[in-house]
């Protein structure tokens, strides 16, 4: 059995009416995690809370939450690294509708990454033989920095530009198009950088960082998004855009 230390506050968003914060008394365990804390409530308080998780540990990010303020997979934030006082805080995702309580529609955080013609498109068919990269080529090094991406949300819901311009693409659909951009069996590059060099594009980043500050994988939107800013540049000089 668990060791239990003490009583945990929780502060947790419910979307009834205009929604609010509703606070739930937790108790509170060794090797907890916030994931465990909202579970326990919807389990044991409140059945009709509303949340999303699937594999609890740290491969799906369905189950990225705002805690204390910051967005973060909720499966691996122990309670111990941001409950010091005993006081949580669990809001949806910033930047995104919500459905309920906890559970955002991230059907727009989606359409972004459509946008940006984030999907791969090669010229080869099943009968070709294997497109066959080299793992010391620049340009698949130059992907490295965000290829892990699992689009999670997090990034998306800590960055202050979509706050301020609701179109823009947003650094999950800019890091994608960062590393299709250096696919060399990718087709439809010189569409996928008009897409992303308009208006709402990556122009539009202030490079704040919040999106590789808070990265549950540690990876690094800002540098892919600097990079398409270089190769838009190349272009317009060129006349390619």
């Amino acid at each position: 059995m668990p060791n239990t230390m003490d009583t945990l506050q929780v502060k947790v968003w419910r979307s009834a009416g205009d929604g609010g914060f509703v606070t739930y008394p937790v108790p509170r365990h060794t090797s907890q995690t916030v994931l465990d804390v909202v579970t326990y409530i919807q389990r044991e308080l409140e059945p009709d809370l509303g949340y999303r998780y699937a594999c609890r540990v740290g491969m799906c990010g369905s189950c990225a939450m705002t805690v204390n303020g910051k967005a973060r997979w909720t499966c691996r934030t122990h309670v111990s690294k941001v409950a010091a006082d005993g006081r949580l805080e669990v809001a949806p995702l910033s930047n995104l509708p919500v459905i309920k309580d906890l559970v955002t529609d991230m059907s727009a955080f989606f359409d972004k990454w459509s946008q940006a013609k984030g999907t791969f498109e090669g010229a080869q068919t099943r009968h070709d033989d294997f497109a066959r990269v080299p793992p010391a080529s620049p340009q698949r090094q130059a992907v490295d920095a965000g290829i892990e991406c699992i689009g999670c949300g997090v990034c998306y819901a800590s960055c202050d530009v979509v706050t301020w311009r609701p179109d823009y693409l947003g650094p999950a659909a800019l890091n994608r198009a960062w590393t299709l951009m250096n696919d060399e069996r990718d087709v439809q590059g010189s569409e996928r950088l008009r897409a992303v060099a308009g208006d709402a594009g990556c122009h539009s980043c202030h490079t704040l960082g919040s999106c590789t500050e808070r990265c549950p994988k540690a990876l690094a939107p800002t540098a892919g998004i600097a990079g398409l800013k270089r190769m838009a540049a190349k272009a317009a000089m060129k006349g390619e855009l």
